[in-house]
């Protein structure tokens, strides 16, 4: 998936594993006695005996349980708690990490927790879940042994899976129409019009999702990344590279010859890698040879790793007031 890019722009990429603690303050200890049963983003619907009790998860998906309080005992994640974004202002008190790079996992102190479920976003190019994907370290993958693996699809929408995760959080006990998630979902409705409308003022306006390396100049499939299929969806012009990356068809590479094979008006700049990228940029000429990029026409573009409403809000709210300073007849 789209970290394994990261780990070329910025030279490490860090996995958080949080086990975790119970699954919720809400949710009816008889309840959870029962058989439980949901559908993945696989498709496949996972089985246990019993409600899961203790859920390891990866860091964004932990957040996205967390907003409707189901807390887990360990997550796992891309940088350290206190750097993720979606888990900001969260109580990660009693939470374990379980690793801080990616593709490696103490799968042996993962053991310790015992979990009865393993949450991680399904990614349908690659056909597997985060946390056991290709490039992950072998004895890291073995956390795949400790229980059954489930979560939303980066599929068409970050609506979707946002919907999953209220979901599988309802379905673990949760409380969801008292909780913060559901509250904050209001806020995320309004931001979707406030994009809507700048994009319905800026007919015309082309943008490209970019991911600048020292090496390459990665081009962003929408196909693949969910809210770059939104942001088309509520009115911007997203354009689609022409020859994807064979093996991984998240993105085109372009060598830095060259990069103004495409010429938006606006460049969405993956903001994983944004402190990495300026750096890059300033060493490569040809970054200019981009109209957009000249014109200092860049917005940040929160790539794969939106997982609440209230992120979610926040980054449209923010992605909408520069979209009404972008000028649709940059040249």
């Amino acid at each position: 998936m789209p970290h394994r890019l990261l780990k070329r722009a910025l030279g490490a990429t860090v996995l958080l594993l949080l086990t975790l603690t119970g699954c919720g303050s809400t949710a009816d200890d008889a309840s959870r006695d029962k058989a439980w049963s949901h559908v993945s983003g696989s498709g496949k619907t996972i089985k246990t005996d019993q409600t899961p009790k203790r859920i390891i998860a990866q860091a964004d998906a932990a957040a996205a349980l967390m907003a409707y309080g189901i807390k887990p005992v360990g997550i796992f994640g891309n940088e350290k708690p206190e750097d993720n974004k979606n888990l900001e202002g969260m109580d990660l008190d009693g939470i374990e990490v379980l690793g801080t790079t990616w593709g490696e996992i103490d799968v042996e102190k993962a053991a310790t927790l015992k979990p009865d479920l393993i949450v991680s976003d399904y990614w349908p190019a690659e056909k597997t879940y985060g946390g056991i994907e290709s490039g992950v370290k072998k004895e890291s993958r073995k956390i795949a042994e400790l229980a059954p693996f489930i979560g939303g699809a980066q599929g068409e929408s970050i609506v979707t899976l946002l919907e999953f995760y209220e979901g599988l959080a309802k379905s673990l006990g949760a409380d969801v129409d008292s909780s913060d998630g559901a509250r904050d979902k209001a806020a995320f409705d309004a931001a979707v019009e406030e994009f809507k409308a700048a994009t319905k003022n800026k007919n015309g306006l082309t943008a490209a999702a970019v991911s600048p390396a020292a090496d390459l100049l990665y081009v962003a499939v929408p196909e693949h990344a969910p809210e770059l299929l939104d942001f088309k969806r509520w009115g911007l012009d997203v354009l689609t590279p022409r020859d994807p990356d064979k093996k991984f068809p998240y993105w085109e590479n372009l060598s830095w010859e060259n990069a103004d094979k495409y010429q938006p008006d606006v460049l969405l700049v993956d903001d994983r890698a944004l402190a990495n990228a300026q750096k890059v940029v300033k060493k490569q000429p040809s970054w200019k040879s981009i109209k957009a990029a000249k014109a200092d026409a860049i917005i940040a573009w929160p790539a794969y790793w939106v997982h609440t409403y209230a992120r979610y809000a926040e980054q449209l709210e923010r992605m909408a007031g520069e979209i009404r300073k972008a000028d649709p007849d940059l040249t």
